[in-house]
């Protein structure tokens, strides 16, 4: 089930509103981590550079088949033998991974849907104890160029709540400026 569409722009001007080397620092993904979860892995605009940081694997988690196609191709033009693609849809049939078998998951830009504590709940079921989630939105503002319309963005606040709901504990709030916040969770 494909989360409501949210307008994802084309990769080169998607690849303008981040620094996704810097923004998975500052959530603390480092050699610290072993295996990595990317839910929505898209063009590999995290993937790509948590393969790079982490000690193990990055299992890249998409519905749309030509998402997976453009990660493998870039995965294997940079050597990186690291990254597991997985098609699948995570809402209706979870990640397939094990439980307690991730240190790290990424939920970047993709709580807009209509159930997004079934991302939450799959992540935490997926994570170590102790494992970490980090969550990256829009800013609910109409200055933000792009991203899902303001009607479907998730506000920090409510996504603060529905991780609680689900066991997660906020271990901090990052500010993204200028178009995105953070969120730093612990299971």
């Amino acid at each position: 089930m494909k989360i409501r569409e949210s307008d994802m722009p084309q990769e080169k001007e998607w690849n303008k509103f981040f620094d996704p080397t810097k923004v998975l620092r500052l959530l603390g993904v480092n050699k610290s981590v072993v295996d990595l979860a990317d839910f929505g892995s898209g063009f590999g605009t995290f993937t790509i550079p948590a393969a790079r940081m982490i000690l193990g694997k990055v299992y890249a988690i998409d519905i749309e088949s030509k998402m997976i196609k453009v990660v493998q191709q870039k995965a294997k033009k940079l050597n990186l033998n690291n990254i597991k693609n997985v098609l699948r849809d995570f809402i209706l049939d979870g990640s397939g991974l094990e439980d307690s078998s991730i240190d790290f998951v990424l939920l970047f830009n993709i709580l807009h849907g209509k159930k997004p504590k079934i991302l939450l709940k799959e992540a935490y079921r997926i994570l170590k104890p102790n494992g970490k989630v980090g969550v990256v939105h829009w800013n609910y503002d109409v200055a933000t160029p792009r991203g899902p319309p303001l009607d479907m963005r998730s506000k920090p606040e409510e996504c603060r709540v529905w991780a609680k709901s689900v066991g997660f504990v906020l271990m901090k709030s990052i500010d993204l400026k200028p178009y995105h916040f953070g969120l730093l969770l612990r299971k």
